[in-house]
């Protein structure tokens, strides 16, 4: 274990020695070390040459003694020579000798301070190094050293023997925490029994894995983590279980999260990838739903396959009607047929083989169905039956949550008869506990259960039935005797048949009390021994403790199995009770009496659970943990409730009881805040809820960052390569601190770290790389969590020189405002750039399948952003962008990872306002926030960074960026992007109309102006007074304000009465008497505070004469007023009878005023005087008619004044009281009638008034009739009538009749056609010749009197005209009898028309009735006439005609 490597990020946790320096530093101290070594051995040679000099050490005296010894050798060559030769050369020589020496000697001594100061910038370079790597060291630690903290701690295990074990727990700290293990306190250590124990660190997960497991192993096992700040523990127990004969192999609790291995594996080792998982899933009762998983299993073979198995709460679950497990086409399903509270819980699928167990688990909740009573509460789950036996069952259920329903009162158990749908209830009145015995039970028939829950609202729907159950004794098998005998043959009896002969059995024994209730006692006992061969039953009886009287519970009904449910006990009161067993011999006698045993429940209502905290899990999740109740026996489990923080609204969180105090709540609301509560439920019913829990904010528990990916190459330049890279997909929630960087060459096991302190961008450059090299990287992301998986090496990039002269690749492909047919590319410059500039880029895009690169832009953007339109919604795209030089199209970025083109729901976009004092802003909201996400604004994809114009806010969720100083140069496209999201982002687009919009309301807002409710303008009053007034919306106490008239401020006075109303904003100045000198401008200026308005209101020209003449005119009236005067002058009405009424209303009158009518200056006198202190006049005109016009006059007056009213009943008038008759007689008019004259058919229509002024017209089939000889209009006061004389068949049809009152048209019609017609026209025919035969009928047309008086003796000649065509004949008659013609009497006709009857000498006789008969073929008449004779002498008598009948009877044509 020494020899091991230790991985990389071990090495920066745990050592800071010179080992683990900078690499550059590292390779100048070793180049600094072997210059030194070289000059040392230099040195050291010097002195060796020069060791018979002396022994000099020094550089400079070595060559020194050198040069005398070159001098000395060649004096002695040229001893020869001439002495004077040596005396002239041997000044020159020395001149040379000692500018030689001189010169070594500066040379050295420049050499000897070069290097000297080499030497002194290394060690200060070095220095510096150490202090700063000491300072980032010391830093780093500082931020994220903490002590030991177990995330994940240890879970017990059950297994079977020579299975492998493996323990895990999560622990996190730094320096990273040393863990050693122990079991039963003693050490661990791997190299005492090797094979035997494993154990492994990484990424803070340790593991100690069991191999082959035996008994012995079976023990409490102990993680100790240790570091200087602290240390920490957490330890499990291994339970290891053996065979025992035909045991299965399936140990009976483990927790959750660890399954028992089936026996069953398939010994065949199958690699399994879980391709698709099924999530947290919620449902609803009723609903169908399969749990699904997308596997992939190698080697893939038909006849042999892993095993699939299917766990609930760490329950197998079995093929039934309400589950349907399937394995195979690549999938592991479970489908529920029919959902039921009773499936919630936590689903594990198992996939098992030789290879190993995989697993993958995720909860499935399942709340109620809607009720079916409004306020009912949910269906009890979870319904079983206990102790069977052959007349009784106990019935036992868990209650549902009732977190918006009434609380439950009670519940009603039905039972069913297998086979049968006849479902009968049980209990008659609502049971209060979640146990119940059901009685009455037929011995032999199998049944099942149902459970139903009452409240004040309504009944729940009914709970999921319950497994089938036989009403059998269980103590019968027992009583089965079995005899074996040869050849596999064998006996089966009773041990009944083994009874003796007892006729009376004896009495029960063991009689006592198995289960206590307030409303019951369940009674159990032993039966008798000896107990007979005879079936047995029993007979239970009761009696009040102190009572001595004995009373039977089932008189009625025997007993056969041997417990009894007895109820109807009287609450607080002991009972005992004894038990008779009876045959068909007798019964025998009581058993032993019971002690006293009272009704009363054995467990009380659970108390409240205890402390609840809520920690994060997820961005939908959260972990809720309470401490148990004080009282948690025989609990059921938990119940959670949440809401959301102010709303006071509760929402249950499980909607079946968890047993532990840990949960997993899912569901909810991205950066929302959640409060929750916890209450306990057993079998007597739910605690209070308990406190609730500190609020808190939805989102993802701090974690170490996922890894960064997309290592791309950017720059090489033979000796160093620089890379770059992508965020991790997810932060952790928190900050990313930085990055650490490994290397290693192609082909190479061991990696080498690149940076030993943390690299902040993500861009950097490796130095000191070998040319022609392939080198691969990865790099691992660090927050204050710690260090995160490292990313999969990257490919094998080449260390050769980049030289070509376009431009490398850019790199940073990022996405956002990703919409559903649009989305925004970003990217960054490359960093080799080529022969010249970047000038611009081309995006390529297409399909995820697709093999065929799309360029969105036909030319290239000099921009490093992007907008990509004209997508398909709900595809999947990649991108890659190539950059464009001078040179041509460089190298292309890598490709982009696939990018869904669909918008988010809820996706929010930005918005533009200003806020109280008048600054501009772009706001933005994102609920989906956690720790380590902020929000960036950038102005045309490009991050802000200038404060002069810009500041950035962000207080929780909600950022905004402010304008400081808008202008035009802050038109453009702005962004925000949301960091540690799912790419939450949006752009908003700020031009010149929404700029000046913004800028607009922030100059309002900054220069505040009051708000009116209304401009100044002008009343004016009763008296002739004008009121100047305006309305603001609001003023405070402290305003000011003043009226300006002509640039003159008017002050408050009795002419000008200026007032401010506070409450309701009004000012107003009040003018006692407006006159022509008040002409002009007149303005209202206010201030309040800060705010500032003013209103103006100019008068001259005709709008200020129409204000004087107003004003006088209000004046005049005002005096008028203060005698009798009209309220109302003159107007006029119509009554329902056609009445024109002239009215007015008077007022201010007493008894002496007087009032009269005048029409045309002439008086009118009325019926009756009009009643003044009613205030009403009224002058009556029945009759409308154009004698009705003229100016009508009312005068009123008395000691005070007089006043006059006049209206003048002409012209337009006169029309619109016209038109006010037509309207009412329009409304009265009926249908029209047929009505036939000798003329023709004439039509009629009758209505209240009818004149010919009246706008009426007559229709023929929608055309105008005008009044012509064919066609009369006409009319009377009552009836308006057109004559169709002498119709034809043009003239049938439908007739209109029309009133107009100027605004509405009154219409009559008929049809006079068909039937209508030809009795119309039969008519007509009828009285036309009717008409003619009238006409030429004989007749007396005159001179015939009624009474002729005349003296006796006289002559009388009555004498007439007569006429006829033909001429008539002429009879007389005397007393109704014709008339003999003689001397005394004489008929003449004259000329066919004067007929004569002359009485000669008339005499006393000759009086009577005598009568002309004149007749044609036409017709006749017979005229009477009375003659009186009297006596000479005598009074002329006075003769009447005869009364009651007619002088002239009219005789009828002859009949042909």
């Amino acid at each position: 274990m020494s020899s091991k490597r230790v991985p990389f990020y071990q090495k920066r946790h745990k050592h800071f020695d010179q080992s683990y320096r900078n690499i550059q530093t590292r390779y100048m101290l070793q180049e600094y070390s072997a210059r030194r070594a070289a000059s040392r051995q230099a040195a050291s040679y010097d002195t060796s040459s020069s060791s018979d000099l002396g022994k000099t050490t020094c550089v400079l005296c070595a060559r020194r003694q050198h040069a005398l010894s070159d001098e000395v050798s060649a004096s002695q060559e040229v001893l020869a020579r001439s002495q004077e030769q040596k005396s002239q050369h041997w000044s020159e020589q020395r001149r040379i000798r000692y500018v030689k020496s001189l010169s070594s000697l500066e040379e050295e001594l420049r050499t000897a301070k070069l290097l000297a100061r080499e030497q002194l910038d290394k060690v200060t370079i070095q220095r510096m190094v150490q202090e700063k790597m000491a300072l980032e060291r010391y830093a780093v630690e500082e931020s994220i050293a903490r002590a030991p903290e177990i995330l994940v701690r240890l879970r017990s295990h059950t297994v079977w023997e020579r299975m492998a074990v493996k323990l895990f727990f999560t622990v996190q700290g730094f320096p990273t925490p040393v863990v050693q293990w122990y079991k039963n306190e003693e050490l661990i250590t791997p190299a005492s029994e090797p094979g035997k124990y494993r154990i492994e660190s990484k990424y803070g997960v340790h593991v100690l894995e069991i191999n082959r497991a035996s008994y012995d192993d079976t023990a409490t096992y102990t993680a100790v983590a240790t570091n200087v700040h602290g240390q920490a523990s957490t330890n499990a127990a291994v339970i290891v279980r053996r065979y025992r004969g035909d045991e299965e192999p399936y140990p009976a609790g483990i927790l959750s999260g660890h399954l028992p291995m089936p026996l069953d594996i398939c010994f065949t080792h199958f690699d399994v990838q879980f391709l698709e998982r099924f999530g947290v899933t919620f449902g609803v009762e009723g609903d169908t739903l399969t749990l699904r998983c997308g596997l992939l299993v190698t080697p893939e073979l038909n006849r042999l396959r892993p095993r699939s198995e299917w766990y609930r709460d760490d329950v197998l679950i079995k093929e039934s009607k309400w589950t349907k497990p399937f394995f195979g086409e690549g999938q592991a399903a479970l489908s529920f047929t029919h959902l039921n509270k009773d499936d919630e819980g936590l689903y594990t699928v198992r996939i098992v083989s030789k290879g190993g167990v995989s697993e993958y688990s995720a909860y499935l909740f399942v709340r109620d169905a809607d009720a079916l009573v409004m306020g009912a509460p949910g269906a009890p789950m979870d319904v079983k039956c206990h102790d069977a036996n052959r007349d009784y069952v106990i019935v036992t259920w868990k209650p549902p949550n009732t977190t918006h329903e009434a609380p439950v009162i009670g519940y009603f158990v039905d039972r069913c008869e297998v086979g049968t749908e006849n479902w009968v209830q049980c209990n008659d009145a609502p049971v209060k506990i979640c146990k119940y015995p059901v009685t009455g039970l037929f011995e032999g028939r199998s049944y099942v259960f149902r459970v139903r829950a009452v409240n004040q609202s309504g009944i729940s729907r009914p709970s999921r039935v319950s497994e089938a159950v036989a009403a059998l004794d269980p103590l019968d098998l027992e009583r089965l005797q079995t005899i074996h005998l040869d050849e596999g043959k064998q006996i089966v009896i009773y041990k009944d048949d083994l009874e003796g002969d007892i006729k009376i059995p004896g009495p029960p024994t063991n009689v006592h009390a198995s289960e206590t209730s307030k409303t019951y006692v369940v009674l159990s006992w032993d039966p008798p021994v000896p107990r007979g061969k005879e079936p047995l039953s029993y007979f239970i009886e009761k009696s009040v403790v102190g009572s001595g009287s004995w009373q039977r519970v089932n008189a009625q009904v025997a007993v056969r199995s041997p417990r009894y449910a007895v109820f109807d006990l009287a609450e607080g009161k002991p009972y005992v009770f004894r038990v008779l067993s009876a045959n068909k011999h007798g019964i025998s006698d009581p058993s032993e009496i019971t002690p006293p045993i009272q009704a009363q429940e054995a467990i009380v209502v659970p108390s409240a659970p205890g402390r609840i905290v809520a920690t994060r899990n997820t961005r939908t999740s959260v972990i809720v943990q309470w401490d148990k109740p004080k009282h948690e026996e025989d609990l059921f489990g938990y119940y959670i409730d949440c809401s959301v923080v102010g709303s006071n609204h509760w929402e249950p969180c499980n909607h079946k009881p968890v047993k532990y105090n840990r949960f997993a709540v899912h569901g909810l609301s991205t950066g929302e805040k959640y409060i929750f509560r916890v209450k306990a439920a057993n079998a007597v019913g739910m605690s209070e809820n308990s406190q609730e829990s500190e609020p808190i904010i939805v989102q993802a528990a701090l974690t170490c960052p996922s890894y960064p990916y997309g290592i791309t190459l950017l720059n090489c330049d033979g000796h160093s390569m620089t890379i770059g890279w992508k965020l991790p997909r997810f932060s952790g929630g928190s900050n990313i601190l930085g990055y650490y960087i490994d290397k290693r060459e192609a082909h190479h096991h061991n990696w080498h770290e690149v940076n030993s302190s943390l690299a902040k961008e993500r861009i950097y450059t490796i130095e000191e790389l070998t040319e022609n090299a392939y080198y691969e990287f990865k790099i691992a992301a660090a927050n204050i969590a710690g260090i995160g998986q490292p990313s999969d090496p990257s490919e094998h990039f080449k260390c050769e020189a980049w030289t070509m002269p376009e431009p490398g690749p850019p790199y940073d492909l990022t996405f956002c405002e990703v919409r559903n047919t649009s989305l925004v590319i970003l990217w960054k410059a490359p960093i080799y750039i080529g022969s010249g500039p970047v000038t611009g880029y081309f995006v390529d895009y297409k399909e995820e399948d697709g093999e065929e690169w799309i360029t969105f832009n036909e030319k290239p953007t000099s921009h490093r952003y992007l907008k990509v339109t004209e997508l398909h919604e709900g595809k999947c795209y990649l991108f890659r962008v190539r950059p464009v030089n001078d040179s041509g199209v460089g190298k292309p970025s890598d490709v982009s990872e696939a990018v869904l083109v669909q918008a988010k729901p809820d996706t929010k976009e930005i918005t533009s306002g200003v806020d109280e004092e008048g600054n501009i802003y772009l706001a933005f909201d994102c609920k989906e926030i956690s720790d380590a996400s902020h929000f960036t604004w950038s102005k045309f994809y490009e991050e802000i960074d200038d404060s002069e114009r810009f500041s950035v806010e962000t207080v929780g969720d909600h950022s905004k960026l402010y304008f400081k100083k808008p202008d035009k140069e802050d038109l453009g496209t702005y962004a925000v992007a949301v960091s540690d999201t799912d790419g939450v982002s949006s752009s908003f687009i700020m031009d010149e109309e929404e700029l000046e919009r913004l800028m607009a309301l922030s100059h309002e807002i900054r220069n505040p102006t009051i708000p009116l409710k209304s401009e100044l303008v002008y009343e004016i009053l009763d008296r002739g007074q004008v009121r100047f007034w305006l309305q603001a919306e609001s003023v405070s106490a402290d305003a000011s304000y003043r009226f300006v008239i002509n640039d003159t401020e008017v002050v408050n006075s009795e002419t000008h009465k200026i007032k401010c109303d506070h409450s309701t904003g009004i000012i107003e100045m009040v003018m006692d008497r407006f006159t022509i000198e008040n002409e002009g401008t007149y303005t209202v200026q206010l201030q309040d505070g800060k705010a500032k308005t003013q209103s103006s209101l100019v008068l001259i020209g005709d709008a200020f004469k129409a204000v004087l003449a107003e004003a006088e005119f209000q004046r005049k009236e005002f005096l008028r007023k203060q005698g009798p005067h009209f309220l109302e002058y003159l107007y006029w009405d119509v009554s329902e009878e056609c009445e024109v009424l002239l009215l007015c209303k008077v007022a201010n009158t007493k008894k002496e005023t007087f009032f009269k009518w005048y029409k045309d200056g002439a008086g009118l006198e009325t019926e009756e005087a009009p009643d003044l202190q009613k205030g009403l006049c009224c002058l009556t005109i029945p009759r409308l008619s154009k004698k009705e016009q003229g100016e009508y006059k009312a005068t009123l007056s008395d000691d005070r004044g007089q006043d006059i009213s006049a209206l003048d009943v002409s012209g337009k008038v006169y029309d619109d009281m016209i038109l006010g008759l037509t309207r009412v007689s329009g409304k009265s008019a009926s249908e029209l009638k047929i009505h036939c004259t000798p003329e023709g058919i004439r039509l009629q229509c009758y209505m209240k008034y009818y004149t010919e002024e009246m706008k009426a017209s007559w229709y023929h089939k929608e055309s105008k009739i005008s009044s012509s000889e064919k066609m009369r209009i006409g009319g009377s006061d009552e009836v308006a009538w057109m004559q169709i004389c002498e119709p034809t068949e043009k003239d049938k049809g439908k007739y209109t009749f029309e009133l107009f009152d100027g605004k509405e048209a009154h219409k009559r019609t008929i049809d006079l056609s068909g039937q209508a017609y030809d009795d119309a026209y039969a008519e007509f025919q009828r009285l036309k010749a009717a008409a003619f035969a009238e006409k030429n009928r004989g007749k007396v047309i005159g001179g015939l009197p009624d009474v002729v008086t005349i003296m006796e003796g006289k002559t009388l000649n009555l004498t007439c005209t007569v006429f006829g065509n033909p001429d008539p004949e002429v009879v007389w008659f005397k007393n109704d009898k014709e008339l003999e013609l003689n001397d005394h009497y004489a008929v003449k006709l004259e000329q066919g028309k004067y007929a004569s009857l002359v009485i000669k000498g008339v005499a006393s006789e000759d009086s009577g009735k005598y009568s002309i008969n004149v007749k044609n073929k036409y017709g006749g008449e017979m005229v009477d006439v009375t003659i009186s004779v009297y006596k000479h002498g005598e009074e002329v008598p006075e003769v009447k005609p005869s009364t009651g009948t007619s002088r002239v009877k009219p005789i009828a044509p002859a009949s042909v």
